[in-house]
């Protein structure tokens, strides 16, 4: 049975119900894991870990305590990568299924578009996170669910 990460810095809050539905439907065991509280909402599933606010000491906590198999949600590029390099998955936030086929071509993107933002040629981030987005990772999960959860 996979445990579920979720990395909780700048998780949407459009996505909490949609990811609390999918852990009381299954009673997926769930850490929550940030520098500062993040509440998804309560659950007896749900495990709140809040690290210290050192860079990529969430991340780091995720790593050291997933296993083969589990399921990450997180926006953090680097951290799939970490996170698909210990055989296990990762989503992101408009569901996104990140794999050893599409991780290096992701994380060379994401390291282009921040030299590119560093240079002064590009100032603007991501587009802002929609409904779409949310429906995106929503059917994202579930399938993932579906195919992966027993």
């Amino acid at each position: 049975m996979i445990t579920l990460y979720v990395d909780g810095d700048a998780f949407p809050n459009l996505l909490k119900p949609i990811l609390l539905r999918s852990i009381e439907r299954l009673q997926i065991k769930t850490y929550v894991i940030a520098n500062k509280k993040i509440n998804i909402g309560e659950s007896r599933h749900v495990e709140y870990i809040i690290v210290d606010t050192l860079a990529d000491e969430a991340d780091n906590k995720i790593v050291e305590m997933l296993e083969e198999g589990d399921l990450i949600i997180t926006a953090d590029i680097p951290l799939a990568d970490r996170v698909i390099e210990k055989n296990a998955h990762a989503i992101d936030h408009r569901g996104e299924l990140y794999s050893v086929d599409n991780i290096k071509q992701y994380l060379a993107m994401r390291n282009l578009m921040e030299s590119i933002r560093e240079s002064g040629e590009i100032t603007s981030g991501p587009k802002p996170f929609s409904q779409k987005d949310a429906q995106m990772f929503a059917n994202q999960l579930n399938s993932f669910l579906i195919k992966y959860y027993k």
